[in-house]
């Protein structure tokens, strides 16, 4: 029988030297201090690791936390009532642990700069008594040798802190968090552990890094979409005076101004969900993800998504209309959902009502009115504003008749789909601003369905002129004041000061 050999205990746990608290009433000097301890205590973890895959001590464990933002007030400041964030609700404790504040950089200082503005506080940084895994340590692209790592002889648990999805919720974000009896409240909507897990899927999902994706987001359900945002964003890139500074593809290939590709490798085969960045500075300009059909996919991607704090997202694809008096190539802008995808019933109870909000249905009407040339009362030939029904069974033509038809005839539904009220029940349930504009492809209830050839027409004219109506509202929202766009609606009875 073999000899089994048990490692020594573990005898002491090793960690940076303290960082004291420090208070500041600079935003820019508050996240440089972030930066700074973020930095240190990241390599500290990449440092440990590397020389224990060089033989070094395995009798200590080694930790490091993440930085921490706090503030405290103590009386109920008047704010002004028509911003949505930016203030606290009630005087206390409130606190935040931070990862990544370099890519946070622009969110986090608009963010402590209102709450300075308004309650007329200073922030304070110090370390938190969150640990940070190892795993999201690691600098973005980093190859760790599994020779390396198996010179390691103790479970990298043993000696390091690895993601715990105990901690690792959206309980703040759905409503559901309760504070602990002399704990902070928190202060914004997602955790430092939290984010770092959704940056590391969102790469695996879409090929590209967070680091460039744009505020605002168009999702689509098909390819057709994706092929001509890519011809439209080399156009632009060739042309060099669109006001865009680079277009990004998976692998994060980069094209420049002139088309000239600076960096990356295209992969060896797409991911699930290819992303595609149209980049301004200041991350003004506009991404677009293909995230194929289902509202698993639809959940999946904006549960990620939603960590970076974008302005907007709106989906734009087909839809089965619903309606007789509709045709093919009508645009459905919806104003209501009927949920039956179910990927959100845990987190969302279907009775919550999704509100339609003004800022992004005003821009998606015009954009519609600007590129087809109709107004007013003309614009009601070829768009319909009302509810869309999201499903999740893609064959429910197949099923008895009677139950979902009737449904659908009660809700007033008017088009028909897979993921639309999923990204708004989403964006609903994170706080950022949503929208949806369909395009109706086929009307089963009435047997108008595309023959062979219209299909392939229909797409290369459909296709074109919906793009640009998203790419036309998405300029129309940057182009909005921020604190009118994350709109108030969006708001419980008691908010994170963080957007």
């Amino acid at each position: 029988m073999e000899k089994r050999i048990y490692p020594q205990a573990i005898e002491s746990v090793v960690m940076p030297e303290p960082f004291g608290k420090q208070s500041f009433n600079d935003a820019k000097k508050a996240v440089a201090a972030l930066q700074t301890l973020y930095d240190r205590n990241t390599k500290f973890l990449r440092d440990s690791f590397a020389a224990l895959a060089a033989g070094g001590d395995e009798s200590k464990r080694y930790r490091a936390f993440y930085p921490q933002i706090g503030v405290t007030t103590t009386s109920f400041s008047q704010v002004d009532s028509r911003q949505a964030y930016g203030h606290m609700p009630t005087p206390g404790n409130f606190a935040t642990t931070i990862t990544q504040p370099q890519l946070f950089e622009n969110y986090l200082i608009e963010q402590l700069r209102l709450i300075m503005r308004n309650h007329g506080v200073t922030v304070t940084v110090s370390e938190s008594t969150t640990p940070i895994p190892l795993h999201f340590a690691f600098l973005e692209g980093t190859y760790v040798d599994g020779a390396a790592a198996e010179r390691i002889k103790r479970p990298i648990r043993d000696l390091f802190d690895v993601p715990d999805l105990d901690g690792t919720d959206d309980q703040i974000a759905n409503g559901t968090f309760e504070v602990a009896f002399g704990e902070p409240r928190p202060l914004a909507p997602f955790t430092a552990q939290r984010i770092d897990y959704s940056l590391h899927r969102m790469t695996h999902y879409t090929a590209t890094s967070p680091h460039h994706f744009q505020n605002f987001v168009l999702f689509t359900n098909y390819q057709f979409y994706i092929d001509e945002f890519v011809a439209r964003a080399r156009e632009l890139m060739a042309s060099g005076d669109s006001g865009y500074i680079e277009f990004v593809e998976p692998g994060n290939v980069v094209t420049g101004n002139g088309a000239t590709v600076s960096e990356g490798t295209p992969p060896q085969r797409l991911p699930q969900m290819p992303a595609y960045h149209l980049k301004k500075r200041g991350h003004g300009g506009i991404t677009m993800v293909n995230i194929g059909v289902g509202p698993s996919n639809a959940k999946t991607i904006t549960d990620h998504i939603a960590v970076l704090r974008p302005h907007a997202w709106v989906m734009l694809g087909h839809c089965a209309g619903l309606r007789n008096t509709q045709a093919l190539g009508d645009y459905v802008l919806a104003h209501a959902y009927v949920r039956e995808d179910h990927v959100l019933d845990d987190d969302l109870p279907v009775w919550v009502p999704i509100p339609p909000l003004a800022e992004i249905q005003v821009a998606l009407q015009e954009a519609v009115a600007e590129v087809t040339g109709l107004s007013g009362y003309d614009l009601k030939r070829i768009m319909r504003t009302g509810t869309v029904a999201t499903i999740d069974n893609r064959n429910w033509e197949l099923r008895d008749q009677r139950g979902p038809v009737q449904r659908l005839s009660q809700s007033r539904a008017i088009a028909l789909d897979m993921e639309s009220a999923t990204i708004a029940a989403n964006g609903f349930r994170f706080r950022v601003p949503y929208g949806t504009l369909l395009c109706v492809s086929d009307k089963p209830l009435h047997g108008e369905l595309k023959l062979p050839g219209m299909a392939t027409e229909f797409y290369k004219r459909q296709v074109a002129q919906h793009l640009t109506i998203g790419i036309k509202a998405m300029e129309k929202l940057a182009e909005m004041p921020m604190e009118r766009l994350h709109s108030r609606k969006l708001r419980s009875f008691s908010e994170t000061a963080f957007q």
